[in-house]
């Protein structure tokens, strides 16, 4: 996902809640910001004035994109005036269900890489409620939430998910039926060991989120890690 995404943040020092952030482009972050409030500005603007330098400001966070990231000038500006309403993030959920000591991965037909089964949550759901959804569609097996492993920012706990900003949950999930199989979006369903994982679809699951679950495994009593 997000040409934006092409070059590889630098580690911060700091451990927030657990979770060892990364810093981004700093490029980027100002190209979102400003994004940001030209569609916040959008949103609230009472004259054609106003819309007219609010969406400067989108064009000049698109000018910012392309000097960077291979994707057209038109391409991010309709993405961007698709994005209707307040600026907020979006929420990524991750389910991690475990048998005999191996995490369940589903293998991406868009990059090939493997991930945790998830997506994105939508409008209406539990959080709950859309982990299991999610892994029951791209796993084929259904499960029960048993806590919460970790919210991670999206955009800083790993490469950056895509332009717009995210935040990531992942669960620790129970396997109560099903059986495995693949579906339009996941090519294969498999169990790993921790210590001989398959190449990781990076923007949706990451070596930070794997360790974080294999320490909850490992501690039942461990806190949530949060950003």
């Amino acid at each position: 996902m997000g040409g934006a995404a092409a070059q590889g943040p630098d580690p911060l020092n700091a451990i927030s809640g657990g979770v060892v952030s990364v810093r981004n482009p700093t490029w980027l972050d100002w190209a979102r910001e400003i994004q940001a409030l030209g569609q916040n500005g959008l949103a609230y603007s009472r004259s054609e004035f106003d819309r007219e330098r609010y969406r400067r400001l989108l064009e000049l966070s698109v000018e910012i994109v392309g000097a960077h990231a291979k994707i057209s000038r038109e391409q991010w500006l309709t993405g961007f005036l698709s994005q209707p309403g307040y600026a907020t993030p979006k929420v990524d959920l991750r389910g991690a269900m475990v048998r005999d000591n191996r995490i369940l991965l589903v293998q991406e037909r868009s990059d090939g890489g493997w991930s945790l089964p998830g997506g994105w949550a939508d409008v209406g759901e539990y959080p709950s409620q859309a982990v299991v959804r999610e892994i029951r569609e791209e796993s084929g097996y259904t499960a029960r939430v048993s806590k919460v492993v970790g919210i991670y920012d999206a955009n800083r706990s790993g490469r950056p998910l895509e332009f717009f900003h995210a935040y990531k949950i992942v669960f620790l999930c129970d396997i109560t039926g099903g059986e495995a199989r693949s579906s339009v979006e996941t090519l294969a369903v498999d169990f790993f060991d921790f210590d001989c994982l398959p190449p990781l679809s990076a923007n949706r699951t990451s070596e930070i989120h794997l360790a974080e679950i294999r320490a909850h495994l490992s501690d039942s009593e461990r806190r949530t890690a949060f950003e």
